[in-house]
């Protein structure tokens, strides 16, 4: 269904997407670069009572009011469900309560917290939820189930047993706007979302793998014909499973393809030529999937994505300062953080009078779980010699080796 001006849209008979796309922000989290903007979901159950699941961002408040006021004609709001409480779900919340002052919170203990550090709010009508209650609106029973850490501790998935509707707040959400699709089916999504979904997921849920794991072993068995994420498109009947498929394989930090990432960091250009080097003979040995970052240039989050995607990192970067240069510093410190493991590495260094960032590479990332090293460190003096291509060639076989 596209999305053909600021209104709500219907999903079920009586379930209606009330959110946005931002195209405005630079960043998302004041941290990662969203070149194409996000959306931000909102829905609204118009039952015998109403309920509306989660807000929105300050940026797209007016288009978020305008849409959830047109679908709602007039009713009263019943029920507030927080899902997720973080400020780009939550900026219209007071907004909501000042207009329906005897709408009821629904959320569980953790979120009220927040709600109160945020914004201090305290409800006077709240519903305080523990995991598998059960909340009648009607002909529709809601049902809540805690995904606590996915990515934050108050999250939890609301799950409308009449519509089978699993509504996810964070989790199986992407970056990047609708752009005039409300669906996954709508679109090419390896093409136009994939890479987006994984950056999202490597970046904001990347280090919670086993507590993604634990919200799987709660929804087995659960009949599910829509997922309804905070962020992205929605997910219906048979693609369902592909992005059920991607999380579980990302959550278990088992690589998703064969391929390599390629980050480098380059003063003058002489580290720069080594990586590039590199990525032409691993093509050239038939490596399908080999995608090369210059880290001065590009965010940290796009080499955490690629690396949850492929087989093998390669890390190269010259000594500042008789340290590590600090671009490829920050590179490591977000695998690190996001808990990047089980992968092959192999590091390649320069310095020109004393080499120190391929050592301070190696102690890093060997420190990190399963992880393990191709082939011999490759290191340069300033340059490098010609009599070095065949010690880089060898580098290179050593790679395609360990993909087999």
């Amino acid at each position: 269904m596209a999305i053909t001006s600021d209104t709500e849209i219907r999903i079920k008979d009586d379930i209606y997407w009330v959110g946005g796309d931002d195209r405005t922000a630079g960043l998302f989290e004041g941290s990662f670069p969203i070149p194409e903007g996000v959306s931000y979901n909102s829905y609204l159950i118009l039952d015998d009572k109403t309920c509306l699941l989660d807000t929105c961002d300050i940026s797209i408040a007016t288009k978020f009011w305008k849409n959830f006021r047109h679908a709602m004609g007039g009713r009263n709001l019943d029920y507030l469900v927080i899902n997720h409480m973080e400020p780009d779900h939550g900026a219209a919340i007071i907004q909501v309560l000042e207009t329906y002052p005897d709408v009821t919170v629904v959320g569980n203990s953790k979120t009220f917290d927040m709600l109160d550090n945020f914004y201090q709010l305290q409800p006077s009508k709240r519903l305080v939820v523990k995991e598998g209650d059960e909340l009648r609106l009607g002909k529709h029973t809601l049902k809540f189930i805690f995904a606590v850490m996915v990515h934050w501790p108050e999250v939890m998935f609301t799950y409308d047993e009449t519509e089978k509707i699993l509504f996810t707040a964070d989790a199986f959400g992407t970056f990047k706007t609708l752009s005039g699709a409300l669906y996954s089916d709508e679109v090419d999504f390896d093409r136009e979302y994939l890479d987006e979904a994984r950056r999202y997921y490597a970046n904001i849920v990347g280090k919670y793998g086993s507590k993604v794991q634990a919200v799987f072993d709660k929804l087995e068995g659960i009949p599910i014909d829509m997922v309804c994420p905070l962020h992205g498109p929605i997910w219906r009947g048979d693609n369902i499973g592909y992005i059920m498929e991607k999380y579980f394989l990302w959550s278990t930090y088992e690589p998703e393809e064969n391929g390599v990432v390629i980050a480098y960091t380059s003063m003058y250009g002489n580290t720069a030529v080594v990586a590039e080097r590199l990525a032409l003979m691993l093509k050239e040995k038939g490596v399908e999937k080999v995608n090369v970052y210059d880290v001065t240039r590009t965010h940290p989050s796009y080499v955490v994505g690629d690396a949850f995607r492929f087989t093998n990192i390669v890390l190269a970067a010259p000594t500042y300062n008789n340290n590590l240069h600090p671009t490829m510093s920050a590179v490591i410190e977000d695998m690190e953080i996001m808990a990047v493991q089980n992968r092959c590495y192999s590091v390649i260094g320069n310095g020109s009078w004393a080499p120190q960032s391929p050592k301070i590479i190696e102690e890093r990332l060997s420190a990190m779980k399963n992880m393990t090293k191709v082939g011999e460190t490759f290191v340069i003096k300033s340059s490098m010699r010609p009599e070095q291509i065949p010690d880089l060639e060898r580098l290179a076989d050593e790679i395609v080796s360990s993909m087999e």
